[in-house]
């Protein structure tokens, strides 16, 4: 065997849901060979790990977050649009490819701390800017992501409609990017990148919602839905999940209309749908991505729990950076389970159960991969997190579900194994230097603020302190 893994509570998510206490996995070519009790497994391995007084848990998936935002987190939040404004700038044109790497290997280095073994990635956002003009910035991004070592869902697509788009390269020479540029950029990046390592491409148009028919002259929101069309059509072509961020009351029914739903469409955010929309995701299929700590689901409800007695797939993402919450899992499956009770205002809904499950094997169905993670059973790779027990927050060790679901965080975290190998023991990455990873985010945050001149956005706003709400007009 290559690995053993010894002594640990067992929470499979397997279909029976198996909690096995004082249990072994043998992992043998990157896949579980075998689980159950230490004496009836292989005695020798390659490696050895003793995890008494831990619980072993399949890797965390978080379905929805965003590149690049990791070197601009809280920047600007609280000034009315200023973040979006950020983006929008730093993406299009202050975002040179070692941009990119810096911030994908500072992502991926805290997915992994805080045992997220697999996630999706927007290149870009808020819901439409993509930085799709060259293929550089997405190879770029992989390639940090790959010398983490954890698997990444890399969804890249156009910006919205109208076209062209004006981009700045690394000599800050701003040139048009047209709809069929973007494109021939994903058709590479699919070639280049997709199911090479651990990483997997997806494909995502930004949301169509009434406001852009409206709002949009009538041959730009025609051209709009003719490019979603497309976009979809390149992401059936390769079987590859097809995303979108930003669905709201009436854009899941727009959708449908325009042909871009079935098992392989993952909807981010989804807040105040209209009934039929619930039976519309059931009906085709389409997965949810809930994001229970993100501002969408401060402006409108996701309504999670109605999707899932539907029969909807809905699974957990962080939506993190943005601009406010972190990628810890944990942290998310605690948001969602308050947020729903407080909405029925009854503690007996979302069981801490049914969470784990959004963050594990739901989150696996969603992304098309149940077949190989998401759960601890025989045969599938072994992607594999150990939480370790022995914290005061964490005892007694009993009930070890709920431990995990209430009580658990990030920090928590002490070993991660992804695809049989050991990518981080005793909280601490065993491919990569924490301390380069983080002298080089720094040195491209600074180098971003400086291009855009956005040292003011450091600044606390007026009202952070001593205030029960910014005050009117300033933020």
């Amino acid at each position: 065997m290559d690995l053993l893994i010894t002594g640990a509570t067992i929470l499979s998510m397997d279909p029976a849901r198996h909690v096995l206490k004082d249990a072994a996995v043998a992992v043998q070519g990157g896949r579980i060979a075998a689980i159950g009790p230490a004496t009836d497994l292989p005695q020798a391995a390659a490696q050895v790990i003793d995890a008494r007084g831990m619980v072993m848990m399949p890797g965390l998936i978080d379905v929805h977050a965003h590149a690049g935002h990791g070197l601009i987190k809280s920047m600007g939040m609280d000034r009315a649009n200023r973040w979006e404004e950020i983006c929008g700038e730093v993406y299009t044109t202050a975002s040179p490819p070692e941009f990119w790497y810096a911030e994908a290997r500072l992502a991926a280095l805290e997915r992994l701390r805080f045992g997220v073994t697999c996630g999706v990635s927007l290149l870009g956002g808020g819901d439409t800017i993509m930085r799709t003009d060259a293929p550089d910035y997405g190879e770029a991004h992989c390639d940090g992501v790959a010398e983490v070592g954890t698997r990444s869902v890399v969804a890249v697509g156009p910006t919205r409609a109208p076209h062209p788009r004006s981009y700045a390269g690394a000599d800050g020479v701003r040139y048009p990017v047209t709809f069929e540029r973007q494109l021939d950029t994903c058709r590479t990046l699919v070639q280049r990148r997709h199911g090479r390592g651990r990483i997997e491409i997806a494909l995502l148009y930004p949301v169509l919602r009434d406001e852009h028919e409206s709002g949009m002259a009538p041959s730009d929101y025609a051209e709009a839905t003719r490019q979603a069309q497309a976009t979809r059509a390149l992401a059936r072509d390769h079987g590859l999940v097809f995303t979108q961020d930003g669905h709201e009351k009436g854009s899941i029914r727009r959708a449908e209309a325009l042909g871009l739903l079935d098992e392989r469409a993952l909807l981010s955010h989804a807040i105040d749908l209209y009934d039929d929309e619930i039976e519309i995701c059931a009906r085709t299929d389409t997965k949810i991505a809930h994001n229970p700590s993100a501002l969408a689901s401060v402006r409108g409800r996701c309504p999670a729990i109605e999707l899932i007695e539907a029969g909807v797939c809905v699974a957990l993402g962080s939506d993190a950076t943005a601009p406010d919450r972190s990628g810890d899992m944990f942290r998310h499956m605690q948001q969602a389970m308050h947020y729903h009770r407080r909405h029925f205002r009854d503690a007996d809904v979302l069981p801490p159960g049914k969470v784990l499950e959004m963050a594990t094997i739901d989150a696996a169905r969603a992304l098309g991969l149940a077949d190989r993670v998401g759960s601890i059973e025989t045969g599938k790779e072994a992607d594999l997190v150990l939480v370790d027990m022995r914290r005061p927050h964490l005892y007694p060790v009993n009930m070890e579900p709920y431990r995990m679901a209430c009580f658990a965080n990030g920090n928590d975290v002490d070993t991660v194994v992804i695809g049989g190998e050991v990518v981080l023991s005793e909280g601490r990455p065993t491919r990569v230097d924490t301390g380069r990873i983080l002298a080089d985010a720094q040195r491209g945050a600074e180098a971003m603020i400086e291009r855009i001149g956005a040292a003011a956005d450091l600044e606390l706003p007026k009202g952070f302190w001593g205030h029960a709400r910014y005050p009117a007009g300033d933020t």
